[in-house]
């Protein structure tokens, strides 16, 4: 080491104050004490050391209770109930804990024998510190004396909004060769020895092999025996790997499958970490499991417990109920202890679409005036084979008739103002409302009274335009009335835009059930300008000429606002209010024009839906047209982000992916899909 020198002639030339500047800082330097840097943060997860039994170790005993599995530094297991599954599943779930660098597995059973077992972790095991989570890690070995190695993968999405269906069971079911039908033929077997074993063995028979779904709704059964197998997804509530109630969504692939693997090139580029740049090209055999894009939708039953969650006698005119599933067909009533009576002619009918809402509005004087109904309900349940039959229930309902109970000074003061005045009471008039005062050119005009009718004279109508300051009469309206509803009706025009009309009605124009009637009615409405319109032309390119569809006009909630058929491959939407649009066409299978769930003991799939993958921005007054090539975008990647509700988790320092961008915000001018940027998948091709 060199000494250190002091030049005192040097310093001489030197200001003093400089000097003594110099020595306090350097005092200062020598003074501080500080924590030497920790060097760069933790992203790294945690590494494999090794386990016991050794990964995809054959011949392991049945009496092995646990499995330890060592990793390089400190982990813990995140929420491992639901994210660690053990394949193939058993009553007793095993036990998943952690110390320091270990990770322990303890069975609560004996092990099966010659079975292949897999433990997948997804992304359960994370570091002590900076919890960066090991991704897809899963851990094999066999009971037996081979490791069964094939594997199938694929995604769980929900039929109607196609989100990515999280953390759901997802498992298969050997098939024998002599079972190959999804549900099995019950026709020839008596009722009084039908169970649980003649439906089909997701009912009865927990899975062969299991896995759950992640963040992003993918699978991954693995461990799987060469065979034949039947897919189903579970949301399974209670965790006994079965579908034990109508509330759990479930799906299920009506195609048999055969897992299957293939050897493959590929091609590895390795770069210059320094500079960055390729450093050599390296090619490689690798094994491809397939099949690896099995698209399960998931659905929830119609076939719920049906049943009479609410009843009311709201006031002595109306009888509430409430059912727990739709009513097809609508129930049947009568009235018990009480004179036979024809049908409906005691009550009129007002019910929601699906008929799980009813109001019976009572129109016979007599059962008005009594305070005490029995009400019998004749409705479809459905049994503990999940069959449909008929049950009876019977309801008692009342209505409370409060009495005032005067005293004798406002009895006096009652009885002189009756003997003053000497005019009858003035009749109440049945009210009328109208719902909607400004409409689209092509919407009907509606129209509600207080309680149903019994009788409406569409002669008694007419309508008026304003043509500046003057009302001129432009005919008779045509009287729609609802089918759902027996208080409303409605009038269908066609109307102009930024025009003023009114609806005129004499007196007596409509009677009510009980009896009141209408005064004159006049009630003003509008149609908006042309100018404050948009309107939105979609033009599906291949879509199948012979598959009925129609296309949903959705909001940023993802909630539908107008629906259209698809006529010649087209679809027209007018009358729209500008701002941002997404779009889904859907299926129609049936025809009836609304989408319709699965079916698992009919064997039917529910109808398919398909988002067009990007927002759609429509102006003020602008008339815009799109094409649409539905199924040149995978499934999974239909649905833009912006409404997208299931959105995967976000980790611990990922980069914020922008990419999808682009894809949800589209530009003002026209914007072409290139078709090199999507793949097609396998699973819509049963719809081309």
């Amino acid at each position: 080491m060199r000494p250190f020198i002091i030049n005192f002639a040097l310093m001489k030339r030197i200001p003093i104050h400089l000097i003594l500047l110099a020595a306090v800082g350097l005092l200062a330097a020598c003074a501080s004490i500080g924590n030497p840097s920790g060097g760069p943060r933790d992203e790294d997860p945690p590494r494999f050391v090794r386990a016991n039994p050794a990964p995809y170790a054959s011949g392991v005993s049945q009496k092995t209770d646990r499995i330890n599995i060592e990793f390089n530094e400190l982990v813990n297991v995140k929420d491992p109930t639901m994210k660690v599954v053990v394949s193939p599943p058993s009553r007793s779930v095993p036990r998943v804990s952690s110390s320091g660098r270990r990770v322990t597995v303890s069975f609560q059973d004996s092990l099966l024998p010659n079975t292949t077992y897999t433990i997948d972790f997804s992304d359960a095991i994370e570091d002590n510190n900076e919890g960066n989570p090991l991704e897809n890690f899963s851990y094999t070995f066999s009971t037996g004396a081979t490791v069964d190695s094939l594997r199938i993968a694929g995604r769980v999405l929900s039929a109607i909004g196609m989100e990515p269906m999280q953390r759901k069971i997802v498992g298969v079911h050997r098939v024998e060769d002599a079972d190959t039908l999804l549900v099995p033929d019950t026709r020839d077997i008596p009722d009084s020895l039908l169970d649980k074993s003649s439906l089909p063995a997701i009912f009865h028979k927990m899975f062969d092999r299991v896995a759950r779904t992640d963040d992003r709704g993918r699978f991954s059964i693995e461990g799987l025996a060469p065979g034949r197998y039947r897919v189903f997804a579970l949301d399974d509530t209670n965790s006994d790997y079965l579908f034990s109630s109508p509330d759990e969504e479930m799906a299920f692939d009506d195609v048999i499958i055969s897992p299957y693997a293939e050897e493959s090139m590929t091609t590895d580029t390795v770069f210059e970490p320094k500079l960055g740049t390729v450093d050599s090209v390296v090619s490689r055999r690798r094994t491809i499991f397939l099949p690896n894009d099995i698209l399960l939708r998931s659905f929830l039953t119609t076939r719920k417990q049906q049943f009479i969650s609410s009843n009311a006698r709201q006031d002595s005119t109306r009888i509430n109920l409430i059912f727990n599933a739709p009513n097809i067909p609508l129930p049947r009533f009568s009235l018990i202890g009480m004179e036979e009576r024809d049908g409906t002619e005691w009550y009129a009918m007002e019910r929601s679409f699906s008929g799980d809402s009813l109001t019976m509005w009572i129109k016979d004087p007599t059962l008005v005036s009594t305070d005490t109904l029995r009400l019998g309900v004749t409705y479809q349940v459905t049994d503990s084979l999940s069959r449909y039959t008929m049950r009876t229930d019977t309801l008692r309902l009342t209505t409370d008739r409060p009495r005032k109970n005067k005293s004798k000074a406002d009895s006096k003061k009652d009885k002189g103002k009756a003997e003053a005045d000497t005019l009858p009471p003035p009749t109440p008039l049945l009210q009328l409302t109208l719902l909607n005062s400004t409409l689209d050119p092509d919407r009907e005009l509606v129209l509600e009274a207080e309680t149903p009718l019994a009788r409406l004279d569409s002669a008694a109508f007419r309508l008026e335009e304003k043509r500046d300051t003057l009302w001129v009469p432009i005919g008779q309206p045509a009287i729609i009335p609802d089918s759902l509803n027996p208080r409303r009706f409605s009038i269908k025009q066609p109307w102009k835009y930024d025009t003023t009309y009114r609806i005129l009605a004499d007196s007596l124009a409509m009677e009510g059930i009980y009896g009141l009637h209408t005064g004159p009615l006049s009630q003003e409405f509008r149609v908006k300008a042309e100018k404050d319109y948009c309107s939105l032309t979609l033009n599906i390119t291949d879509w199948p000429a012979r598959l009925p569809a129609f296309v949903e006009l959705l909001n940023q909630s993802d909630t539908p606002l107008r629906r259209e058929e698809v006529k010649n491959g087209s679809v027209r939407f007018k009358y729209l209010t500008p701002g941002k649009y997404y779009l889904r066409i859907i299926a129609d299978l049936n025809s009836n024009g609304r989408w319709d769930s699965g079916d698992i003991l009919d064997s039917r799939q529910p109808e398919p839906s398909f988002y067009y993958p990007k927002a759609i921005n429509i102006k003020q007054n602008w008339n815009k047209e799109e094409t649409w090539r539905v199924f040149d975008t995978p499934a999974d990647e239909m649905k833009p982000q912006a409404i997208l509700k299931n959105k995967p988790e976000q980790r611990k320092n990922q980069r914020n992916n922008n990419s999808n961008r682009a894809e949800e915000d589209e530009e003002d001018e026209e914007d072409i899909f290139p078709s090199q940027r999507y793949q097609n998948s396998n699973a819509n091709q049963r719809y081309r």
